[in-house]
């Protein structure tokens, strides 16, 4: 069994591999049933996310210990479907991070203007640099990346990380006018009450949102969510554990039927699905392990028949 640590993951994700692996596997509905979640303690957590198709089983074992000097960590299992091998361990955390990234600048290549030129990133944690980059590889047509955080300090240095790679990026502090001059918006965060408003959004904006993957947390308003083209990864997922959605349907504000569709129906159509003349389109992420599994595919594909 293959061991591959962060860097290797890294390398063998380049964002054309890992895209193509997420349309092939995600479009061809592999199973990936919802999350087992089990508390190890009143704080202390262990996630197990499974999927497979006809050649590869995964599982992500992820471990969540608010006290632990590392909060979260994970490991991704990868066994052989015939015959139940063990081919390869994978870090988790590099693993979820790409593949997230991948994941929302994949939807937004069907449902954002073809001629977006402007990103906002909101948040600057870990998973931000990374939605920034796959964004701006995706999508060569960006000429520029605001970033915004709680901590203008941070805001600066993702920005100055991001500018040293390349990429287009300044710190802006007025997240209302940012939000209002950008043609996507791509919220990263743990808030639990929103941080971008509906007010703001130009129509014709794309909203990003892969924070809020518990259904008490939220990025955005009800305003931008009745404004807006709904489109999840994972219907089973979001309707569970996506606060932006849940909670305005729970409340009756937001009609079930508004959540238009998954990311596997978007790849499968025939051409890309951003309506002519729609208001907003969101794309809410909360994660599932079919893109683990794409990724698995992608980084054993010169390694495995």
């Amino acid at each position: 069994m293959r061991v591959y640590a962060a860097e290797d993951v890294h390398a063998r994700l380049p964002w054309p591999k890992l895209v193509a692996a997420l349309e092939q596997v995600v479009a061809s509905g592999a199973t990936a049933p919802l999350r087992h979640a089990h508390a190890l303690s009143a704080s202390d957590s262990l996630l197990l996310m499974p999927a497979w198709d006809d050649r590869l089983i995964v599982t992500k074992l992820v471990t969540v210990m608010p006290g632990a000097p590392h909060t979260v960590q994970a490991t991704l299992l990868v066994l052989d479907r015939a015959s139940g091998q063990p081919l390869a361990c994978l870090d988790g955390e590099a693993v979820t991070l790409r593949r997230t990234a991948a994941v929302s600048a994949l939807a937004a290549l069907r449902l954002a203007r073809p001629d977006a030129q402007r990103l906002l990133l909101v948040g600057t944690g870990r998973l931000a640099p990374w939605m920034a980059r796959a964004h701006c590889a995706l999508r060569p047509g960006l000429k520029q990346v605001d970033v915004w955080g709680r901590n203008p300090l941070a805001a600066v240095a993702l920005a100055a990380e991001l500018g040293r790679e390349g990429l287009p990026a300044r710190a802006v502090s007025d997240l209302p006018a940012a939000a209002h001059a950008a043609d996507i918006v791509c919220c990263a965060t743990t808030a639990r009450a929103p941080v971008a408003l509906g007010a703001w959004l130009r129509p014709g904006t794309h909203l990003d949102l892969v924070g809020a993957f518990r259904a008490d947390m939220r990025e955005v308003d009800d305003a931008a969510v009745l404004r807006a083209t709904i489109v999840v990864d994972s219907l089973p997922g979001a309707l569970a554990e996506a606060g932006d959605l849940v909670q305005p349907i729970r409340a009756g504000v937001l009609a079930r039927e508004r959540v238009a569709t998954d990311l596997a129906a978007l790849l499968r159509a025939p051409l890309p699905a951003a309506a002519a003349g729609a208001d907003l389109t969101l794309f809410k992420s909360v994660g599932m392990a079919v893109q683990d599994l794409a990724a698995a595919h992608a980084v054993l594909a010169d390694t495995w028949p």
